[in-house]
C-alpha cells in the first residue's frame, strides 16, 4: 500500500495539479518551511464563498510539492469557510504515509498558507501544536 501511495505523491510532485498562480486573485499568500527551505504561493478565486479556482507556485520536497497539488484538488469547489476548518490530519491523510516531525511541515504547508493567509499565524499554531 505504501509503495502506491509513494507513486501517487511522486506523480503530484511531478505533473502538480493546478500549478501556478492565478490572475486577480481573491486570496494569494506565501509561507515558507524554515527548517528546510520549502515555499509555496496559494491562489484562490472565490464566487459566492465558493472556491472556483486554486492556483499555487513553490519549490521544495517531493512532499510539500505534491501535498500542494493533492491540497487544491482537495478544497476545490468546497466553501472557504469549510476550507479554513480543515486539520492537518486531513492532509496527512491523503498523503497515506507515516512521517517525520519535519516531514509533517512540509506535508502540512499548504494547510498552513490558507490558515494563516486568512486567520492568522495564532490560529496556525493551535492547529500545527494539536497532537
Amino acid at each position: 500500500m505504501e509503495d502506491m501511495y509513494r507513486q501517487v505523491i511522486l506523480d503530484h510532485a511531478r505533473n502538480g495539479r493546478n500549478w501556478g498562480v492565478l490572475e486577480n486573485p481573491d486570496f494569494d499568500h506565501e509561507e515558507h518551511n524554515p527548517l528546510c527551505g520549502d515555499r509555496l504561493q496559494l491562489t484562490l478565486k472565490v464566487e459566492d464563498g465558493i472556491i472556483k479556482e486554486v492556483g499555487w507556485d513553490g519549490d521544495g520536497c517531493a512532499i510539500s510539492q505534491a501535498s500542494a497539488s493533492m491540497f487544491g484538488e482537495h478544497i476545490m469547489g468546497m466553501s472557504l469557510d469549510e476550507a479554513m476548518k480543515l486539520d492537518k490530519q486531513i492532509v496527512l491523510d491523503n498523503i497515506g504515509l507515516d512521517l517525520t516531525i519535519n516531514r509533517v511541515k512540509c506535508a502540512t504547508l499548504s494547510l498552513k498558507t490558507l490558515i494563516v493567509g486568512t486567520l492568522g499565524a495564532r490560529k496556525w499554531e493551535t492547529i500545527e501544536d494539536e497532537e
